[in-house]
């Protein structure tokens, strides 16, 4: 898929890896739907002025069906179309399975999946009838092999993965191409506040010796995006920790 002119949605897209996914699209010429809770600020928005894009903003909360449906419809009211759905938005609430209540679960899957099963289902319609499209979902490597203390933002992930075979399968016949990323250690404004001590316990799990970059990501979710013949897989960046 050609990106200049192509109208991409990014949820949770107002910082760290999202933001990144953004700008890295608007770099290729594509325009721009920035997600999040709150409203999104004019700051924020000024930072893409240089890529001669659109950028629309678009506030809503994902876990609600009824809401993603509008802001599915609010961005093609605006662009004319959303090409390309990145589903990034996502929370956690670490703790050991012995203290997590069932809220603490099920709000994280109620973001992290069904946030991502609302907004693909808002945006198929739409991409059914161009025969064409991409959506792809921001996994995790703990999706791929679990994490103590992240009981639930682990089942949330693994559940992304089951999320996007599925419907890579319905779907692959219309042109549309579904596909998941699963990131591993990536530099955040958590990772710099980790203790050393912590960091290099990380490091010494990642054989190419070094915490990812949300560029780095983002370059993938790209990749991806412009792709018509991979769909339904599973692509870790992660330093190598899950190699085979």
């Amino acid at each position: 898929m050609e990106l200049t002119g192509k109208n991409v949605f990014i949820t949770g897209s107002t910082r760290g890896i999202g933001l990144a996914i953004a700008h890295a699209f608007a770099e290729a010429g594509a325009n721009i739907v920035i997600n999040g809770r709150s409203a999104i600020s004019e700051t924020l928005l000024s930072d893409f002025a240089s890529y001669n894009v659109k950028v629309c903003p678009v506030s809503g909360d994902v876990s609600d069906g009824a809401d993603a449906k509008r802001m599915i419809q609010q961005a093609i009211d605006e662009l004319g179309s959303v090409d390309i759905l990145v589903n990034n938005a996502g929370i956690t609430n670490d703790k050991l399975i012995m203290r997590m209540t069932e809220e603490d679960f099920e709000k994280v899957l109620k973001i992290n999946l069904t946030g991502a099963f609302n907004m693909s289902q808002a945006v198929l319609k739409p991409m059914l009838k161009a025969r064409q499209g991409s959506i792809i979902n921001i996994s995790s490597v703990v999706g791929l092999t679990g994490n103590a203390g992240q009981a639930n933002y682990a089942a949330s992930k693994a559940g992304l993965i089951g999320l996007t075979k599925s419907l890579a399968r319905e779907i692959a016949s219309r042109g549309i191409c579904v596909n998941a990323v699963a990131p591993g250690f990536i530099m955040s404004d958590m990772t710099d506040v980790l203790p050393e001590k912590t960091q290099e316990a990380i490091l010494s799990q990642v054989p190419i010796g070094r915490i990812g970059e949300a560029k780095e990501v983002a370059e993938l979710v790209r990749f991806l995006a412009g792709q018509n013949y991979i769909t339904g897989q599973v692509i870790a960046i992660d330093g190598g920790v899950t190699m085979q």
